[in-house]
């Protein structure tokens, strides 16, 4: 990659990479129907996995993220890979349960390194549109969420556990793209960080109350949208087999269907959000799914797979908007701002898939269905965010000049003698 790289070229290759990074991960997520039959796991068990793997990314990104603020590590991309791999070999020959648990926690390492400076070089590489630019690399990650689900029912059911270790060759795939990647950022830092602080430098700054008020809400929005993922990403293969009786494989690709639904609406959440405003985004993609999920828990096959797509589609396109408009309340802060906020997509997501496993041992799993139907409700929050700062300055950039009547008198009058 060099100097004459187009931005499209370096955010590709940042979306491949993260394709390779979730891929990995969602095979795991994939595979928890075997894991449960391998060692007898209860649902409270399954869920400690995602909650072991989701907790270690949770509390390690905002660290890195904060630390990469003051001190770059252009090719720290590369080790978190190496993690995520040395995570798939445990995995793959994990003896016990408390193995599956260590393989989890190196998974987890894996992505809190790998996140947080990849969103970082995708700004960078953005070129000012920061929504599609997240959008882009999001949507990388998320495919690969769905390809999980197939390369599970293709490779991993049907040859047992062992066949996690192929999914090492892409893990190390993932590792010498991230070097070339790590390199474009190292010769680029110096040049990219002058333009963005002068960028940053021009937005007009809210009150700190303000900004600690928006990003508490922008949290808890996120708490909706992950903890009610959760819901389908852990359950959803539990969920149709117990319901409706279809096999493991088949289970699989409804999983496979609604995370292709969310790879796609992740992709447009982030330019609709550069040219509506990210607040309009945010409202349709959380409040805008509620009709949806509270109709699910009374649906029949058919109609369960059509609504979990609508689902997946509308809900996925929040976070790029919300990455960004966080983001611009807190320019120059790129590295905390994505740690905190996908630490904290990780956190929701690993602490829901543990609460609902403890709800679906104890009241059965259509009940969890049944509850998570009313967190989208909360995007209501939305009415309490103030315009973020760029929007604002997009606004008074376009809107027309008035002149009183009084100054439009004066010059035309001339100079007075």
């Amino acid at each position: 990659m060099t100097l004459q790289s187009t931005s499209f070229r370096v955010l590709s290759a940042l979306s491949v990479a993260h394709f390779l990074n979730d891929m990995t991960q969602s095979t795991i997520l994939a595979i928890y129907p075997l894991l449960k039959a391998n060692f007898a796991l209860s649902f409270t068990q399954i869920g400690s996995i995602s909650l072991v793997y989701q907790i270690t990314a949770s509390l390690m990104q905002p660290l890195i993220g904060r630390y990469t603020d003051s001190h770059p590590l252009p090719y720290s991309l590369s080790f978190g890979m190496g993690s995520t791999l040395l995570g798939l070999l445990v995995l793959a020959f994990a003896p016990s349960y408390s193995v599956l648990l260590v393989a989890a926690m190196l998974v987890g390492t894996g992505s809190a390194v790998f996140h947080p400076e990849a969103s970082r070089i995708a700004r960078l590489a953005s070129g000012g549109q920061h929504g599609l630019a997240q959008s882009i690399f999001q949507v990388g990650g998320n495919m690969g969420s769905a390809a999980g689900p197939l390369i599970a029912a293709s490779l991993v059911i049907p040859f047992g556990q062992h066949a996690v270790a192929w999914l090492a060759l892409a893990a190390f795939v993932g590792i010498t793209l991230l070097w070339r990647i790590g390199r474009w950022y190292r010769q680029h830092r110096l040049a990219t960080a002058k333009t963005a602080s002068s960028t940053s430098a021009t937005l007009p700054q809210l009150p700190r109350k303000t900004i600690y008020g928006a990003v508490a809400v922008l949290l808890a929005l996120l708490f909706s949208k992950y903890f009610y993922l959760a819901s389908l990403s852990s359950y959803y293969t539990f969920y149709l087999i117990e319901r409706f009786h279809t096999s493991m494989e088949a289970a699989q690709m409804h999983l496979f269907a609604f995370l292709f639904a969310v790879a796609a609406g992740s992709l447009l959440g982030g330019p609709i959000g550069d040219r509506i405003g990210r607040k309009r985004v945010i409202w349709a993609s959380i409040l805008g799914v509620a009709p949806f999920t509270l109709a699910l828990p009374h649906l029949d096959l058919a109609w369960t797979t059509v609504f979990t797509v609508i689902i997946g589609f509308v809900i996925s396109s929040a976070f790029s908007a919300i990455l960004v408009f966080a983001q611009e309340l807190m320019p120059g802060k790129v590295g905390t701002v994505s740690g905190l906020f996908f630490g904290f997509a990780f956190g929701m997501g690993g602490l829901g898939a543990a609460v609902l496993g403890a709800v679906a041992d104890a009241r059965g799993i259509e009940y969890v269905y049944a509850i998570c139907a009313y967190l989208p409700l909360l995007g209501l929050l939305t009415a309490l965010l103030p315009d973020s700062p760029a929007e604002g300055r997009r606004r008074a950039s376009a809107a027309p000049v008035v002149e009183s009547p009084i100054n439009a008198g004066l010059q035309s009058a001339g100079p007075s003698s």
